[in-house]
């Protein structure tokens, strides 16, 4: 279980409970609190590797893997600035196959075409001229001067179909190639986080640096 949400600290605010009293309070989690990597961090690819997600892996399942601590899963989230898991973190694959009929309707709509993609083409001294994976119409061509031969040169037949599934898929691939922080950088990820959730002194709200109190305006209304 993520250890996350017990480095969040708390907020007292007033109670709405039916039998509460006037100056009664209930503590909650600030979720205005948000932990992030330091830009010096973030932004420095030495500090991560790159980690592809493999089939059904969560973030606490690979952070296990790599920190052999699954409470650890923030820091995996956070490396990469995943906020919302659901649409940010690769499905697994029976809630993709769900997802998908839901969408299409059928698996037989999910065999439709979605779109075309270009296939490589290369002149003859091995210099891609088209690259692979370029969206296009389907009766898209490319002509192009080939010096080494000394004319004009004309590729058709260049596209290739890419269904609905195959659409889909490649989304979810995208999303399984994520950056790791290295383990030798977790203690000062720790201590980043452990400052920027504890309270400064010096607001009236102030109660300690995990609690803070909110303003008790039923005293006064």
């Amino acid at each position: 279980m993520s250890n996350y949400f017990k480095q969040v600290p708390d907020f007292e605010y007033v109670s709405r409970l039916p039998d509460a009293k006037i100056s009664d309070y209930i503590p909650v989690k600030n979720l205005f609190k948000k932990g992030y990597l330091r830009d010096d961090i973030f932004q420095d690819l030495t500090f991560f590797t790159k980690y592809q997600v493999q089939g059904d892996d969560r973030p606490d399942n690979i952070a296990y893997s790599l920190y052999d601590d699954a409470s650890l899963d923030w820091v995996i989230l956070l490396s990469n600035n995943i906020i919302n898991i659901q649409t940010e973190w690769p499905m697994p694959q029976a809630d993709l196959d769900r997802y998908l009929l839901e969408k299409y309707g059928s698996y037989e709509a999910q065999e439709e075409i979605h779109h075309y993609e270009t296939i490589e083409v290369k002149n003859s001294t091995g210099v891609v001229v088209v690259k692979e994976g370029l969206t296009v119409e389907s009766d898209f061509s490319v002509i192009f001067y080939d010096w080494m031969i000394d004319s004009l040169e004309t590729k058709q037949g260049i596209t290739t179909p890419i269904s609905n599934y195959e659409y889909e898929l490649k989304i979810e691939d995208a999303k399984r190639n994520i950056f790791a922080l290295k383990p030798r950088y977790l203690n000062i990820v720790k201590d980043d986080l452990e400052e920027m959730m504890a309270y400064k002194k010096g607001s009236t709200s102030y109660i300690s640096e995990t609690l803070k109190r909110a303003e008790n305006i039923r005293l006064y209304s």
